[in-house]
């Protein structure tokens, strides 16, 4: 049975989802993955599976968050709005930067969060596909 104080812990706030948005923005993966479980998941928004590339473990998406600051050094998330229910959270966004092959880019899209005790447990991250 969950109690009233079970539930507080796992309710996410739009605070929280803000402060992880701002360090995204910063590029500040050190405080980035201070959010995230030892556990957790990335799955990025392409790949070779229908859910894109899923990264297990700390380590693997430190890597995967490293690899899209790489790919898109002035990255940026604005004009974004939060909201969450419980262990869930989402993130809308609209996406700015340029790759490092020179392609603009300014897309809409979203994270679905799922938390546990605080902490990030899964991210699952989705752009618009814009068609030429």
């Amino acid at each position: 049975m969950q109690t009233q104080t079970n539930l507080q812990e796992m309710t996410i706030t739009v605070d929280t989802l803000k402060q992880i948005l701002e360090a995204f923005n910063r590029h500040d993966l050190d405080v980035i993955m201070e959010f995230f479980s030892d556990d957790c998941s990335f799955d990025s928004r392409k790949g070779s599976d229908p859910w894109g590339k899923c990264s297990i473990g700390k380590e693997q998406v430190r890597e995967a968050l490293s690899d899209r600051f790489k790919g898109i050094p002035d990255v940026h998330y604005g004009e974004d709005r939060h909201w969450g229910a419980n262990n869930m959270g989402v993130s809308e966004w609209t996406l700015t930067g340029t790759t490092t092959s020179g392609v603009s880019l300014n897309v809409r899209g979203c994270d679905l969060w799922e938390f546990r005790n605080g902490k990030v447990i899964r991210k699952d991250s989705y752009w618009k596909i814009i068609e030429q």
